[in-house]
């Protein structure tokens, strides 16, 4: 199968019908990426399949815990984009704070938003915990993301201040998310099993609710 019909395929079975541009904006993507990698190691997978499920399909399963509409987004320890990036590019109407403190990577982050005409996404190079709302930050967001960088527990303290009260916090995990969630105490939160498109892997989507509680 050739590299853009498998990126279809994959879009089509998470239920994402993609116009021409935003498979043009993965396809470059795709190329940078691999470009970059060379010289700054953004990432593992060197296979154009391998980045594509991997990277940017997994990225798109944090869509089923986002509201639609126009929402105010942070992707904390964002690395190479993921998933923010992939977010942005399905869903424009977003507002994508990406942060990251590599200065490699966010120099990629810029590099990419530029070269696929990315608007509204700025790139914060800072660590989330230092990040200061009104500084930084215009305002909270609603939804705060990471990919697998903090235990859910920990991502609730790191990242709780710069997201509205009554926002969200969504992580996206592999099997040993139980033992994350037995931890977690007086906290609301959602956990949907999801199969990762074009593979046999699951993928454990945890939705956090916030409510002013921050676990002790």
């Amino acid at each position: 199968m050739e590299i853009i019909e498998l990126l279809k395929s994959g879009l089509e079975e998470s239920g994402l019908i993609p116009s021409n541009d935003q498979v043009s904006a993965f396809m470059t993507y795709l190329s940078e990426l691999k470009k970059w990698n060379k010289a700054y190691n953004l990432t593992g997978l060197k296979k154009d399949e391998d980045i594509i499920i991997k990277h940017f399909l997994d990225s798109l399963l944090y869509l089923r815990g986002m509201p639609g509409g126009e929402t105010k987004v942070a992707d904390a320890g964002s690395g190479a984009g993921f998933p923010g990036i992939p977010v942005k590019i399905m869903r424009p109407e977003t507002e994508m704070y990406l942060i990251e403190p590599s200065q490699k990577k966010t120099a990629f982050l810029r590099h990419i938003i530029r070269r696929i005409s990315l608007e509204r996404i700025e790139v914060l190079e800072r660590r989330i915990e230092e990040i200061k709302v009104s500084r930084e930050l215009p305002s909270p967001v609603d939804i705060a993301v990471t990919r697998a960088l903090f235990d859910i527990k920990e991502f609730i303290k790191k990242a709780a201040h710069i997201v509205k009260r009554d926002g969200t916090l969504i992580l996206n995990k592999g099997p040993k998310v139980k033992e994350e969630l037995k931890r977690l105490r007086g906290v609301y939160y959602d956990l949907q099993t999801v199969t990762l498109p074009l593979t046999e892997i699951t993928r454990y989507l945890v939705i956090v609710k916030l409510n002013g509680k921050v676990p002790g």
